[in-house]
This record gives C-alpha cells, structure tokens and sequence, in this order.
C-alpha cells in the first residue's frame, strides 16, 4: 500500500527525509542527472521567483514513509502550461501501479492550475539516437506507458538534436493535452520550446541551439507521432476524476468519544453529535480516514499544569463506573493550598458547576487530544487540510482549570506541537469564548489567538472574552477577542470574521488551527445566533481563500437536526477556498 502527497517545503523532518530520497531514486534512475543538478532542485521549491516556474513535488510513500516514487511538476503561470520534470518509481519498484498513480496525480494538478498542457522529455526509442542497448529497452518501455495516456513525441522538429556531436540519448519533446482534444499551434510552441529550453536549461543551451530547434518547427499545428506500442484507442486510460487522496480533507475521530456518555438530563454534550456529523461526511469523496494514533502524556503536560493532569488521571481512574460527580466548592480566598480530599478538589481545578468527572473522563479527553496531534501530524506532514473530529471539546481548559464540557485543551495542544515547526493562528468560531487557549498562550508571541463569540456579560464563561484582553508580555498583541451581541444579523458576523481574518494576514502564519463551534447555528440550545448552512459554507469559503494549511479541532454545537450539514457546509466551502 502507498499513498501520494504533495510536498509543499523542505523544513519540516518528514519532508526532508522524503526529499533525500528523492535524491537516492534520481541517481539511480537516472545516472546523466549531475550532482549540481539534483542540489538545484531544492532551491527549485523554495525559489520559484529565481526560475519563473513554479515546482510542485509528489511522492507515492508507504505506512513507514518510504518513498516509492516521485514526481516533480514545474508550472510556468505566464504560459500556463506545465513540464513534467521528472516521474520515476524506486529502483526496487515495478508493476505496482506507483507510476500510473503519480501520473494521474499530476495531471490532475495541472489541471488544478488551469494549465492547458503538460511537457516532458522522454528519451528516445530509435537505435541510431540510442546506442545502448538496455537503456533503448527502458526508453521503449516508458514511451509505451504513456501512449497508454494518448501522449506522443512531438515530431518534425530537431529538438532531440544532441547538444555536442557524438552525445546519446537526446529526448523526444512530449506533449499531452490533457484529454481536451486541442492542436498545439507552431507560433504557441515555439514560445514553450522557448520557456523549456532558456529556463530549465538556463546556461546550457546557446542561443545558437535554440535559435536552430526554434527554426525548425515547420508544422502548423504541431504534429505527434502516431501510436507505435497502443494500437486501438479503447486502451487509452482516461483523466483522474475523483479528489485526490492528498487533496482530501485528513480526518481522525477520537475513537474513545462514545465512552462519554452522560444521560443525566440537560447534559448536552452526547456522543450522538459525532454520529451526525460523520453521516454527512461520509456521503462525499473529500475525506481520507486516518486511526487516532497514542501520543504520550507529556504533550498534554506540556500546555497543562502536571498537578491538574495528574489529578485528572488520579481521581477518574478511582471513581466507581456510572458515578459522576460535580464540583461545588470552590477556593475564592485560597487558591494556593487545594483540599486533601480529591472529591472536594474538583472545584480547585473546575471553573463550574456542570463539568462532572467519572471513570471515563480521562480516558476520553485524552483520546480527544491524541486525535488532534494525529491530525496536527498530518498537516505538519504536508496535508492542506485535517480535521479532528473528537468530543469531549476543549476550548474552556486552561492551563490548571476544567470546565464547560472540556477536560484537556486538544487544539491548544495540537498549536503547541505545530509551534515546533512555525508560527501558528488560533481562530475560535464557538458561540463561547475560548478562554483555554487564550490563558495558555497569552504570553506568547509565535501563537496568535483569536475568539469570535457572544459577549461575556451574557455568555458562558463571563468571566473573559473581553476587548481588552490582548495579551501580557511579549504576548501583548497577539491576543484578540471579538465579543458580539446576543441578537445579530448574519452580516455582523461575517464582518467578525473578516475582522480576525485581517489579523491572521498580518501574522502571516504557517498554520491556521480553527475551533469549530456549530453553537453560533439556528436553534442551538446554547447559542442565540442565527447562522444556517449557507452562512457556514461562505465562512468556510473565506477561510479557506487564506491558502495556508489549516487544522480544525470540533468544539461545541448541540442542535442534532442540524449539526452535520452545518459541518458538511463548512468544510465543502473550507476546500473551494483553499484548492
């Protein structure tokens, strides 16, 4: 099994082992390539400006990230076109379907980018321009695989002239036109031979040679070869239609949620809303389910105070099954020495009355939590797009205090690990303030908080939420708080978000974490707002046009008949903006 995804940098540690391995595959594969060539194609990625092409890089790797393949895709946007610059599979890898898949994947991104074609080279099949022979049975053996996607050599012209006299294995220019059945015209072709050759051979091809291929193409429009391995036209593999797997939205549920389960009435948050929102997600193709992985307690005490997560795991593990209890003692004068009796200590880590704990709290906060550093993986790993579908939510945890559903901090956590790689944007869409995230990082300056929600005079917490808390320290700033009133018309709203979006421009992060709130819909028993599914598409829309890779951790919501296609809306609008 393998899977594709596309590698949008060279800093983080995955995608530096996968580019390494691409080098590996490139000097076995292709054994003219120089060492200063493969170096450059680094410097490809990160500098598009330099080259005027944009690289796109995917690599086809297993469930322990070794590549099996790759390809590199330059895009030229002044010309709109693309030119496939190299597609190989791993020495050791034959006949397992990694070419065909890759392949697809990158016509697919060409046509993404409004590309009207694709280029390549190809290395040529005629004995009297190939001398050896095991090289001609490989290059027959390519020149076969993609007449499988009715693509030819261009022909007529004396691109494949070779450099210096003598030279071997000079390539066919390659021309597919993506299915859409158009002739390429000599004046059109010319301009591209033009791009190809000053651009990708830049300080290699003399003027002279250019001026002579250039010359040379006579045909208007340019003429293919005509098939020699295919012979009927019924065998010729149509374009990828489906989303592609990295281009799918990542999805991890926290498998522990339903183990959470309080029927006491009034208690709202219930497992069913994971079950409504997973049925509307399931009737679309842009979703990829990945398993919750276990993460260690240390990235959970790593946000939180240990004696808090301690006492978390402590008093839930000696609770009888069946048994909650509910905090109702709370130390106003003395915060500093906690009650010996661990049921009494609810309320020295609680910030209400109606949060309780049972045998089953830990566990399921702590699976919460390891599906949004899964899904948080996945994006740092190259995915656009993840989405950690958990409950218990956990955007009212802060650093030593539970409350309001929320036992751990998922997303606070998840930005903590994300941290390590950039800096990171917060925005929270819960009807409730985010106090969690805001405690935890408001000293800080490499993670910006963000909470759009109704006003703490007369919604949960009431104790922060306020415009004037806008970080201490070297935090001052780089907390925002956008409290609006319990009656508003939709537009106020999308002004809000608006309003945080200029923010996060400014910014300027390299990952978005969103707390999805659906509360803020019509009808929500906790909520007074007003939003519907359009609403929530649009928002997601504008979000998305952001373009930079985006982790959404699920909060609250709580109206059933309503909460998966308010989801369903949010995530298809989240992915036209971002793609």
């Amino acid at each position: 099994m393998f899977r594709i995804r596309k590698i949008y940098n060279t800093t983080l540690p995955v995608n530096k082992n996968a580019f390494e391995q691409i080098k590996v595959i490139i000097k076995q594969q292709f054994s003219h390539i120089s060492d200063a060539d493969v170096s450059e194609l680094e410097d490809h990625l990160i500098n598009p400006v330099r080259y005027r092409f944009q690289s796109n890089i995917f690599v086809a790797e297993d469930n322990r990230r070794t590549v099996k393949g790759f390809a590199l895709l330059m895009y030229y946007p002044d010309l709109k076109f693309c030119f496939l610059n190299y597609i190989s599979t791993a020495k050791t890898i034959s006949g397992r379907g990694i070419g065909s898949a890759l392949y697809e994947r990158v016509r697919e991104e060409a046509r993404s980018l409004n590309a009207w074609s694709i280029f390549f080279e190809c290395l040529p099949d005629d004995p009297s321009l190939c001398r050896d022979p095991e090289i001609l049975k490989q290059n027959k053996k390519r020149l076969r695989f993609y007449e499988r996607y009715g693509i030819f050599p261009i022909i007529n012209t004396k691109y494949e002239t070779p450099l210096e006299p003598g030279d071997d294995n000079p390539p066919y220019l390659m021309f597919d036109d993506l299915g859409k059945g158009k002739k390429l015209s000599r004046d059109i072709a010319k301009f591209i031979i033009t791009a190809i050759l000053e651009r990708k051979y830049a300080g290699i091809c003399p003027p002279s040679y250019i001026n002579m291929v250039l010359d040379s193409i006579k045909d208007d429009p340019i003429k293919v070869r005509e098939p020699r391995y295919i012979k009927t036209v019924d065998k010729i593999i149509p374009l990828y239609k489906i989303v592609p797997e990295d281009k799918r939205i990542a999805l991890v549920v926290n498998d522990k949620h339903y183990i959470h389960h309080v029927k006491e009435k009034g208690y709202v948050e219930s497992p069913v809303r994971i079950k409504q929102i997973l049925e509307k997600l399931q009737q679309t193709d842009l979703f990829s389910l990945f398993p919750s992985k276990r993460f260690s307690e240390k990235y959970i005490t790593g946000v939180h105070e240990k004696g808090f997560v301690a006492y978390l795991r402590t008093v839930c593990s000696t609770l009888p099954p069946g048994t909650s209890i509910y905090p109702y003692v709370f130390p106003i004068r003395n915060q500093a020495q906690p009650p010996k009796d661990m049921l009494y200590r609810a309320g020295y880590y609680c910030i209400d009355t109606f949060t309780p704990l049972n045998s089953n709290v830990y566990p399921a906060a702590k699976g919460a939590v390891e599906s949004a550093l899964t899904a948080a993986e996945l994006v740092a790993e190259g995915y656009l797009l993840a989405y950690a579908l958990v409950r218990p939510p956990g955007h009212h945890s802060e650093k030593k205090v539970f409350g309001g559903f929320c036992y751990f901090n998922s997303a606070a956590i998840a930005a903590e690990y994300l941290s390590k790689f950039g800096k990171v944007a917060m925005l929270d869409i819960d009807y409730h303030h985010g106090n969690g995230q805001q405690d935890i990082f408001y000293d800080r300056d490499d993670v910006l908080t963000i909470s759009i929600h109704g006003h703490p005079q007369f919604a949960y917490p009431f104790f922060s939420g306020f415009k004037n808390e806008k970080g201490t320290g070297k935090g001052t700033g780089f907390n925002l708080n956008i409290p609006l009133a319990e009656t508003i018309p939709v537009t106020e709203y999308k002004e809000a978000i608006e309003r945080a979006l200029k923010r996060i421009r400014k910014f300027s992060p390299d990952f978005l974490i969103i707390l999805l709130g659906l509360d803020t819909a019509r009808g929500d028993p906790t909520g007074t707002w007003d939003l519907n599914k359009k609403d929530f598409n649009e928002i997601g829309l504008t979000i998305g046009l952001l373009k930079i890779p985006v982790l959404v951790v699920q909060e609250g919501g709580y109206n059933t008949k309503n909460i998966g296609n308010n989801a369903l809306h949010f995530f298809t609008g989240l992915w036209d903006g971002i793609y």
